[in-house]
């Protein structure tokens, strides 16, 4: 069967240079293995949507050279499938109405932590309202919906990181599958989409990597563990405290480099490096179609530095 990935950037800011080489990669895998490229615009988390982000991020990926054969498709605009799903989850007792704010849960004496110091939810609301209505009632303030994790570990082959395998009680906790304003959560909705557009191939930042045994649960759960696809998560591009690009960092966006006149051959071949790529001071698009392969990528995060950033402005001055 032919594969098909995605790219799904969200309006929630601009693309900056760490969105832009995953973005790249995941082109680039795509067109050399002929995979179907959708666009999706994940623009559900209401309050942090920027306007004109979605249409921004469109306009900095065509810049880039990257195009796509459907969509894009909007996540916002898919509410009632997601009420489908998780409604069919409620039904079958592998979800279940939780009444908790995010403090109590933080500040729970029984609450687990998972490895990298993460509260892990304790699993308070198991069993405990049978209705919308009785939680609500109860509560005072309208529930959300969690997953109702299985006790089995989660095994999966990543494309780059190699065998993962997650301790879904003991790392990840029943997890959030609908907010409580009703907006479907990332992990249920990214599920129901990929399902949805026969989605082979995920590739991703591997900060994303422990939503996988997620999804994964989810798929199974919903009947669809044969649409399960590949994963892929790529080491992500940090600053030079180690931490993930952000502001903190400085200004990284594409929409700044553009503004000071940066080709887009010019950025590529940031992009190339960081990819083990590189061509030189330019690169093209079939420059990186020919060179590029997965098992040339750094193993490990890279830093985002001034002499990168004084790489990308020396060429327009």
């Amino acid at each position: 069967m032919p594969g098909v990935t995605r790219l799904a950037p969200s309006p929630t800011g601009a693309l900056h240079l760490g969105n832009a080489r995953t973005f790249l990669i995941n082109w680039l895998l795509a067109r050399q293995n002929d995979w179907t490229i959708l666009l999706r615009i994940e623009d559900l988390d209401g309050p942090r949507i920027k306007p004109g982000a979605g249409e921004e991020a469109l306009d900095d990926l065509m810049w880039l050279g990257l195009d796509w054969d459907d969509g894009p498709i909007y996540q916002s605009t898919r509410g009632a499938e997601y009420q489908r799903a998780i409604d069919s989850l409620l039904a079958g007792g592998q979800a279940y109405y939780c009444a908790c704010t995010r403090k109590e849960v933080a500040l729970a004496a029984s609450a687990p932590h998972a490895d990298d110091g993460a509260t892990v939810y304790p699993g308070t609301c198991r069993g405990k309202y049978s209705t919308r209505q009785e939680a609500t009632q109860a509560a005072g303030r309208e529930p959300a919906v969690r997953f109702r994790v299985g006790d089995a570990p989660v095994n999966f082959v990543d494309a780059f990181t190699g065998p993962q395998s997650f301790d879904p009680p003991r790392q990840l906790g029943d997890f959030v599958i609908q907010k409580s304003d009703g907006t479907a959560a990332y992990q249920l909705a990214v599920v129901v989409d990929d399902a949805a557009a026969g989605v082979s191939h995920v590739v991703r930042g591997d900060d994303l990597i422990d939503s996988t045994p997620r999804q994964i649960m989810l798929y199974r759960a919903l009947g669809l563990a044969g649409a399960i696809p590949q994963y892929t998560h790529l080491p992500l591009i940090i600053g030079t405290d180690g931490k993930r690009l952000a502001k903190r960092h400085g200004d990284s966006r594409l929409a700044m480099y553009r503004s000071l006149g940066v080709p887009a051959a010019r950025l590529r071949a940031l992009l190339a490096k960081w990819c083990g790529a590189d061509g030189g001071d330019t690169v093209s698009i079939e420059h990186l179609l020919t060179h590029f392969s997965l098992d040339r990528i750094p193993p490990t995060p890279l830093a985002f530095t001034r002499h990168d950033d004084a790489f990308l402005r020396g060429s327009c001055s």
